[in-house]
């Protein structure tokens, strides 16, 4: 499967951050399915040897359908999370959008309680200066 556009863009913006970029791709098998999320990442905190640990899913959000891109997203953030809770547990899952779709479609009211529903957590970065704006838990 193809990397998404800003796949470096997200990478290069967590190793400024202090994030030690671990897989690429991650890939974790459970029940007869193999998912490749696009970056593991690890970072130490303090003195321990055992950091914090995240995969990060990116997505782009560039085709006409802002909804039909958010539906693909989340499917796959919901398969992608239940195999991670099955076999890397400590890991937490990211969804990485573009600023620009967050200012707009994840502010909205729907969007806003799928992803309370959901519980997803966000990564929300700025492509062209590789940097990530916020995360949200």
């Amino acid at each position: 499967m193809a990397k998404d556009i800003y796949h470096n863009q997200v990478k290069n913006a967590l190793i400024k951050e202090g994030w030690e970029i671990t897989h690429d791709p991650l890939i974790v098998q459970f029940g007869g399915v193999e998912s490749k999320i696009d970056l593991g990442a690890e970072k130490l905190i303090g003195a321990q040897k055992n950091g914090q640990r995240i995969a990060i899913e990116i997505k782009t959000f560039i085709s006409n359908s802002a909804i039909y891109d958010f539906h693909l997203a989340l499917g796959q953030y919901l398969n992608y999370r239940l195999a991670l809770d099955a076999q890397e547990s400590e890991r937490i899952l990211y969804l990485a959008i573009p600023h620009d779709i967050y200012d707009t479609f994840f502010l909205l009211p729907f969007t806003q309680a799928a992803i309370e529903r959901h519980q997803l957590h966000l990564i929300v970065y700025h492509p062209q200066k590789e940097t990530i704006i916020k995360w949200q838990n």
